[in-house]
């Protein structure tokens, strides 16, 4: 994995020593070094319960944190290996992409992951009740068929508890956007058949490295005091991937940084923040891109793209009749084309001078780098919010409309009793 910045900065001192002392309770940090045994036992289990082979759905049931890192992974993986089995998610409420994704599963043979911190997610347990009472009508047996991933003593556990399941905890100190890399990411992206050591071993090398005096250290160090010293001025941050299997990257990417980064500064009432947008290229380079390179200067700019792409399908050497300009492109790889698009749209960032713009390219897609760019941008995360001064792990604007929706739904519940009677 390589950064390239195209801007400079003097680094904030004392910055590395507070992200030093945030390890202590802040628990996503030490994911990359875990004992993955409970995972090893946790698969032995499920085979001596199961029919393994048979299972050929796996579904989360989950929202935000809950779904969008393994998500993200398994996306970018199924580019370059098949799969035996297949991941689905329910991080909707709304009906038609419960439907939706019910038409996909073997529901028989599917494996039912319920994944919540808190064990009260709203979204979440609404999906689930749902999915129990499809399964109770089609008379399908229940023993074994959910995996829970939620806090230790919560009572989703409690719940898991009262019949045949599995249950795995993630760390009391690891927040929900920060899960990826524990249990709640892990285990169904394990089950799915992805190489779970490989991937906590690229986040290791990149935690190394920052914390180890590496070559990474300097540039997240520089990247992060930029975009905070910046903040005011280019305020929106967009990640320009080079790659359609990293579209549910970017999408973890803005949840990641979006949640984190919009607060309100400590011991003050300034609210501050950095606009997070994900764009796919090459086909936002015909939409946005306009925005950013004649739009106003409020934003910076991160092309992420992939060195090999370990496919070397090319253009056809055809000539059209009246279109014979463009024989050009004949036998040119398309591995090579995007990247090509890629560089232009680099050229055309810099040529203006005025757009701050950084390069991250990935030797290829695989377990490792994967692992490495969710841990990257993990660190970048926090290394920026210390420099705004906000608590990067709570998110109070989000529970405010939790609450809010727990009322209406009591409302709603309340009128309904009083219509019954």
């Amino acid at each position: 994995m390589k950064n390239s910045l195209y801007f400079n900065i003097k680094v904030e001192e004392g910055i590395f020593d507070k992200i030093v002392a945030e390890q202590k309770s802040i628990g996503y940090y030490a994911l990359p070094e875990q004992d993955i045994s409970y995972l090893l036992n946790y698969l032995e289990e499920f085979k001596s319960k199961n029919d393994y082979d048979a299972i050929k759905d796996i579904a989360i049931i989950g929202i935000g944190g809950s779904s969008l890192g393994p998500k993200a992974i398994f996306r970018a993986l199924q580019g370059i290996r098949d799969f035996d089995k297949r991941l689905h998610l329910f991080e909707s409420t709304d009906p038609a992409s419960i439907r939706s994704t019910l038409n996909k599963l073997d529901i028989k043979n599917t494996h039912f992951f319920v994944i919540s911190k808190s064990g009260t997610t709203i979204e979440t347990i609404s999906v689930y009740k749902y999915i129990l009472s499809l399964l109770k009508a089609k008379d399908i047996s229940l023993d074994y068929r959910f995996t829970f991933v939620t806090d230790d003593g919560s009572k989703l556990e409690a719940h898991a508890k009262t019949f045949n399941s599995f249950v795995l905890h993630i760390p009391v100190n690891v927040g929900g956007r920060f899960s990826v890399l524990s249990a709640a990411g892990l285990a169904p992206l394990f089950l799915a058949g992805v190489d779970i050591q490989r991937l906590l071993d690229g986040a290791k090398a990149i935690k190394q490295s920052f914390f180890e005096d590496g070559y990474i250290k300097e540039t997240l160090l520089k990247k992060a005091t930029y975009y905070a010293k910046n903040s005011m001025n280019y305020n929106i941050n967009t990640l320009f991937a080079y790659s359609e299997s990293l579209d549910s990257f970017t999408d973890w990417y803005v949840q990641l940084w979006g949640e984190s980064l919009g607060k309100k500064q400590r011991h003050s009432s300034f609210n501050v923040g950095l606009t997070p947008v994900g764009l796919i290229g090459p086909k936002d380079q015909h939409s946005f891109l306009q925005l950013i390179v004649e739009g106003l200067r409020d934003k910076s700019v991160t092309v992420l793209k992939i060195e090999n792409f370990d496919d070397k399908i090319k253009i056809p050497a055809i000539t059209l009749k009246e279109l014979e300009g463009l024989d050009l492109m004949n036998g040119i790889a398309f591995c090579d084309l995007i990247n090509m698009q890629a560089d232009s749209t680099i050229e055309a960032l810099l040529d203006k001078k005025d757009i701050p713009v950084d390069t991250i390219t990935l030797q290829h897609i695989d377990e490792e780098n994967i692992g490495k760019l969710i841990f990257y941008y993990e660190l970048l995360t926090s290394l920026v919010g210390q420099m705004m001064n906000v608590n990067t792990y709570d998110q109070p604007g989000v529970e405010s409309g939790k609450k809010i929706l727990e009322g209406k739904l009591i409302e709603e519940k309340r009128k309904s009793v009083k219509k019954s009677k």
